[in-house]
């Protein structure tokens, strides 16, 4: 099945049932307790800074073990795998002093979910999995000054941004995503240029893939760092059309459901949540169960809010399967009829009459 193939057939998907979203990367990677070495391979062996941590570097170092997460994903019931990409601009690798491998990162990221996808679908015949190409927030924001003597100071411009975003959207491309999902963006002006430069790159090849966005609501105020209600944020983005619009990290499912439930009203196109697997605890890791989880996350799905959904920080294969067991046989949220008018958006949306 070719990629036009894929995407008509998850057109189609989308409109008969729940689409599930694989869960954390991130997590699924601490669990290997990887060690320096193992992060420099032989390839990096004699980089000159370290290396542990830089999770987007598994691709290149370790793929089988990439492989294997996307499997246990996939295999759990996700109908799609995101790429090992969310911070492998070459902005977010300037820490790591490895700015010359971003595009390669993206590559073969998307290519070892291609694999994993391929293979369980040898192993099921007639199921089609998904790969989302993931582009991240990066580390740096363009619209909140990093100095707190000096508002006016941006360690980083659209220009840099729309730049980065577009390197990383042709790798992600040439290694086989079937979508695009900007996500975990904590500042709208970040999501903007790599919209912008998706957009561009869309251009530039003759032809687009469904672009998935994603925002997080950081703390308990219902606002983006950058500081954009959800209605604000969707109005501030929706000239893009997207596939879907959603939430994700920062808070759990619990917390998640009253922003989730603003967009699946304001929003004429999908809707997805991967909250997290509830909150911190003061040790910084999730104490959700997958039953827990799952439970509260097909609340969102039989109260017709969704129409795709996942984990983030904290969930694992088990959590995954969890939610796609409870929403299996939940119908996916039915698109709304949305008036025209004016939307505008600052922090606050603004509706004309």
């Amino acid at each position: 099945m070719n990629r036009d193939e894929r995407i008509a057939r998850l057109k189609s998907d989308i409109k008969n049932r729940v689409l599930v979203l694989d869960g954390a990367m991130g997590t699924m990677i601490q669990g290997y307790k990887l060690t320096e070495a193992d992060f420099r391979g032989d390839r990096f062996k004699d980089h000159p800074v370290d290396l542990k941590g830089d999770n987007e570097l598994i691709g290149l170092v370790r793929p089988d073990i990439l492989r294997d997460i996307h499997l246990e994903y996939f295999r759990a019931g996700a109908d799609i795998a995101e790429t090992n990409t969310f911070g492998a601009t070459v902005i977010a690798q300037g820490d790591y002093q490895l700015e010359s491998v971003s595009y390669e990162m993206n590559v073969e990221s998307a290519k070892i979910a291609r694999e994993a996808a391929a293979i369980v679908e040898s192993e099921e015949p007639g199921r089609v999995c998904y790969v989302a190409g993931v582009l991240g927030p990066t580390n740096r924001t363009a619209s909140i000054s990093p100095k707190v003597s000096d508002p006016g100071f941006r360690n980083v411009s659209f220009d840099e941004l729309r730049e980065a975003y577009k390197d990383s959207t042709r790798g992600l491309i040439e290694g086989g995503s079937d979508l695009i999902l900007v996500e975990t963006i904590f500042d709208t002006l970040n999501a903007k240029a790599a919209l912008f430069a998706v957009s561009e790159v869309f251009e530039e090849l003759g032809f687009e893939l469904p672009v998935m966005i994603s925002g997080t609501i950081t703390d308990m105020s219902g606002r983006l760092l950058s500081g954009q209600t959800p209605e604000a944020f969707w109005n501030s983005v929706s000239h893009v059309k997207p596939f879907s619009i959603g939430l994700n990290c920062a808070l759990g499912a619990k917390e998640m459901r009253p922003h989730v439930h603003t967009l699946s009203r304001i929003a004429g196109v999908n809707v997805s949540a991967h909250p997290n697997a509830g909150l911190p605890n003061e040790m910084g890791e999730y104490d959700e169960t997958p039953d827990q989880m799952a439970k509260l996350v097909s609340e969102f799905a039989s109260s017709g809010l969704v129409n795709i959904v996942g984990g983030c920080c904290g969930t694992t294969p088990g959590h995954i399967h969890a939610i796609a067991e409870a929403v299996k046989k939940i119908p996916p949220r039915d698109l709304p009829d949305i008036e025209p008018r004016l939307r505008l958006s600052g922090l606050e949306p603004f509706t004309g009459a």
